[in-house]
């Protein structure tokens, strides 16, 4: 077991904390990203939306207001 004790916060430096960040880098794994498969219309069923938020939707801008 190691007997170094790490320094305070105000005693790291910035260039310590990125030279810290640098070496730790290559450890870390970056996860793959899997893209959802693609749901047919005709599967989505049992959603309801109240006739008032329908026209509120149907009255705003193609980009936003």
């Amino acid at each position: 077991m190691s007997n170094h004790i790490a320094p305070r916060e105000s005693e790291t430096s910035l260039a310590e904390l990125r030279g810290d960040c640098a070496r730790m880098a290559p450890h870390w794994v970056v996860p793959t990203k899997i893209a959802p498969a693609p749901v047919a219309p005709s599967l989505i069923h049992g959603v309801t939306v109240p006739p008032a938020s329908a026209r509120l939707i149907d009255a705003m801008s193609d980009y936003g207001d």
